[in-house]
């Protein structure tokens, strides 16, 4: 990604989000006591870690601004979270206004009204960084951000199901719901949301009359996600539950296997795009060896750290990432020349500044 000014709106965005998250968790706390609340969030919060950590493992190429990242995950655990709860009970409100039973107003909330209000929330996120839309140059890039969305939310969520579960069974049944939510299905949310940032990222990217059907796709593909595990849910049985869970674990692997697949298609077309910086001194046939794998990049920068260059080095390979995809974004959508050779030299001279090392 190019280096930007912070967005104002993105700030605001951000700051707006995370006092709306931190209401929403001061009235659980109020609501549930310090003993409920400290046992639900540290549930909530014990695997985020190792979940942050495979998201942005899938980020390592060609890692997004952590401004953006953090605004995508407290979108959705702050106004996500607070709209979502909002609309979905105002939802059930007009369903029981039409004389529906309590059973059917439960389950109209939970299997309809929450995954069409919940996608569109947290998938609002990707749409709002549009504006930013060079940072989202590849589908990975709507992966990650959708992703960090989805936690966001899943994080905030959890909190109050394990404080209810709290509440009714103690502090057993709050670990047993951990088991299902926090073990068994942890990504759930930002599988769910993927789907749409998969089709925010292919608008963005491509020139096909596709693109035009991608977002609408990708948000009916996590509605249906979001649907199938909460109606097998409320089911309660082992079958449905684990047809859901099947179906969802198909999408993760989709997913997987579209972030290897693009990863390794970006890293081939260094070996196309960068031989023609010779003549500029910039890049060695050496150069261009070691940046054209996964495991040759790896060993580079482990040898710089070794040698005290290890953030010349990280910087060498970042603008060479950078130019590759400046060219594959040129050819994809097309691009004015000015302002092509404009991106072109600012990396370009972030290379001559790594390499002088």
């Amino acid at each position: 990604m190019t280096a930007q000014r912070p967005s104002i709106a993105l700030v605001i965005g951000l700051v707006v989000s995370g006092v709306l998250a931190l209401i929403v968790l001061a009235v659980m706390l109020l609501s549930g006591g310090p003993l409920g609340f400290g046992l639900s969030a540290l549930l909530a919060v014990a695997p985020l870690p190792v979940l942050l950590a495979a998201v942005l493992s899938l980020d390592r190429l060609e890692p997004e601004p952590k401004l953006s990242l953090a605004f995508a995950f407290v979108w959705g655990a702050g106004v996500a979270v607070v709209l979502g709860i909002a609309l979905t009970l105002l939802g059930q409100a007009l369903f029981s206004r039409a004389g529906y039973g309590a059973a059917v107003v439960n389950d109209v909330g939970t299997v309809l009204l929450a995954p069409v209000v919940e996608e569109a929330l947290k998938g609002s996120a990707l749409l709002l960084l549009l504006r930013r839309r060079r940072e989202i140059d590849g589908l990975t890039d709507g992966i990650v951000y959708a992703s960090m969305a989805g936690l966001g939310f899943a994080a905030v969520e959890n909190i109050g199901y394990y404080l209810l579960a709290y509440g009714e069974n103690g502090a057993g049944g709050a670990v047993q719901l951990f088991v299902l939510r926090g073990l068994i299905d942890p990504l759930g949310h930002p599988v769910y949301t993927s789907m749409i940032g998969l089709g925010v990222a292919y608008a963005l990217t491509r020139r096909t009359a596709a693109r035009y059907a991608a977002i609408p796709l990708g948000y009916l593909a996590a509605v249906f996600l979001h649907g199938l595990w909460n109606g097998a849910a409320t089911t309660g049985s082992l079958a449905w539950l684990g047809a859901a869970y099947l179906v969802i674990m198909a999408a993760l692997v989709l997913l997987i296997v579209v972030t290897v697949v693009e990863r390794r298609q970006l890293v081939a077309r260094m070996g196309v795009y960068l031989p023609g910086y010779r003549p500029t001194g910039l890049v060695t046939d050496a150069d261009v060896r070691m940046l054209s794998t996964l495991s040759a990049r790896k060993a580079a920068r482990r040898w710089a750290r070794g040698a005290g260059l290890g953030r010349a080095m990280s910087d060498y390979q970042q603008a060479a990432t950078e130019l590759t995809l400046l060219h594959l974004r040129a050819e994809r959508q097309g691009m004015d020349p000015g302002r092509f050779t404009a991106e072109r030299d600012a990396y370009l001279g972030m290379m001559a500044h790594a390499r002088r090392w």
